[in-house]
């Protein structure tokens, strides 16, 4: 294996010849063996470390800081990451010490050294094309990593609502099928009004709805970037019109409506953007946690529990007890809601933790942000492909439950009163007769009156009492 040789503040060391990255990168593979997962897992961050340094090149060249034909090489090598190509070369584990500076020199190494091979240079010919010279040239790790966190995130969120606006999609097509099946509404698990099942799958799809707006909202704070804010916010070896000409052209990269802080000291030190997002996706995981506890329960039997639908079989259920089938899908989501719960208080406590100008545990907020988006949309599209779209309702068993219920006295009280109403469902509980049954039985309505007021019309959704 043939080497090449690189030094730092440290020392020198022997780069295996064949690789883009350098001796920063090196020393931080050997200090952060933390998590196994390198930043070559994570693709949108790549992606977006590269528009970053992108948008950072173009504008110095268009002030005179950099050179045309080193531009125009350092942007052929972020093209290149752009379209997926060496994302391997990202060796650096996720989680790392020193504010993401290792991330931002294994990029700042990277893209050196595919530029310089673009330009019939060898790797490591620093001299030419420098990773700290030209490719940080007017930054720091400290405006860039916060920054390319911003657009990693924004590309996350944007591909989980395309998955939560299919899932909202899949509980609309079931509440529009069960629009006509009438079942027992529960609330405290105990019996209470008639409803249909289509009004209940309603519901998950509106929670849905409601969340990809607040989706929305937290990621318009992602377009806020600190970049030109250089090491604490001052802009300290930076052009004073570097952070605007950035902006315009990551503007330009991306056709997103970026705009820089209005106080890049603030903004620079200050992750309050990442707590919002990280709670949103809490939200969204704690009430997709409670529609998938709402299908197992409803689904639960098949013979000693409230079996009111089928959730798709997907494997057997026990290596003990045969023909048993497990709701092996809401389970899985139930799972991936608890992850994300516990990343929110992780990305709260690193966001806290920040001292004076910068905050230095951004790498884990990036990890915590980025697995709970990934495993969100994983888990939305889960539970719409192998669980959703084939729930089935028992519609027979769903009808002769409402008939049964002691709850559609409810339904009686506006005609009966409350008194006489608790009566008779005291009366039905005791004796198991039908509310119906007891009705007639005392000749409180006649029948044709009695089945007017419980139609299901009547039942589950406001009516004008007649007299």
């Amino acid at each position: 294996m043939t080497t090449r040789t690189e030094h730092d503040l440290l020392g020198a060391r022997e780069i295996p010849d064949r690789v883009y990255w350098g001796i920063h990168t090196l020393r931080a593979v050997e200090n952060f063996p933390i998590t196994g997962q390198t930043i070559s897992e994570y693709g949108d961050l790549i992606t977006a470390f590269a528009i970053i340094k992108q948008a950072a090149a173009l504008a110095n060249r268009d002030l005179g800081l950099l050179d045309p034909v080193l531009c125009d090489a350092i942007c052929h090598a972020c093209d290149l990451l752009r379209e997926g190509h060496y994302h391997g070369e990202f060796v650096v584990d996720v989680i790392q010490g020193g504010a993401g500076t290792s991330t931002n020199m294994n990029a700042n190494e990277v893209i050196a050294n595919l530029a310089l091979e673009h330009l019939g240079r060898q790797k490591g010919d620093y001299a030419f094309l420098h990773p700290n010279e030209h490719v940080n040239l007017s930054q720091s790790t400290n405006d860039v990593y916060p920054s390319a966190l911003r657009l990693a995130t924004w590309f996350g969120i944007w591909r989980l609502q395309l998955s939560m606006q299919a899932l909202k999609e899949a509980f609309a097509a079931k509440a529009d099928e069960f629009r006509d099946v009438l079942k027992m509404g529960r609330t405290q698990l105990q019996d209470a009004v008639p409803m249909t099942l289509g009004q209940e799958f309603q519901t998950y799809a509106v929670m849905l709805g409601e969340d990809i707006l607040r989706l929305s909202e937290a990621g318009n704070l992602m377009m806020e970037i600190n970049l030109g804010a250089t090491a604490i916010g001052t802009g300290i070896n930076s052009h004073p019109d570097y952070a605007g000409k950035a902006c315009d052209h990551l503007r330009q990269l991306t056709a997103l409506d970026f705009v820089t802080a209005p106080n890049l000291v603030e903004a620079t030190q200050d992750c309050g953007a990442f707590v919002q997002v990280s709670g949103v996706l809490k939200r969204v995981a704690v009430k997709l946690s409670k529609t998938c506890n709402d299908l197992r329960l409803l689904s639960s039997g098949p013979r000693a529990g409230l079996n009111e639908i089928n959730l798709p079989p997907r494997q057997a259920g026990s290596s003990i007890m045969p023909g048993k089938v497990n709701p092996v899908i809401p389970e899985v989501v139930n799972q991936v809601a608890f992850e994300v719960i516990g990343n929110d208080v992780t990305v709260s406590f690193a966001a806290e933790a920040g001292q004076l100008q910068l905050n230095a545990f951004e790498p884990v907020i990036a990890y915590s942000l980025f697995r709970s988006l990934k495993h969100l949309a994983a888990a939305c599209d889960t539970l719409r492909e192998h669980c959703v779209v084939g729930i089935t309702a028992n519609r027979e068993h769903l009808r002769e439950m409402v008939t049964r219920s002691i709850g559609l006295v409810t339904a009686l009280s506006p005609y009966l009163g409350y008194e006489l109403s608790t009566d008779i469902a005291a009366e039905a509980h005791a004796s198991g007769a039908s509310v119906h049954d007891i009705v007639l039985a005392r000749g409180l309505m006649n029948p044709e009156e009695l089945e007017r007021v419980l139609q299901p019309e009547s039942l589950t959704r406001p009516r004008k009492r007649e007299a």
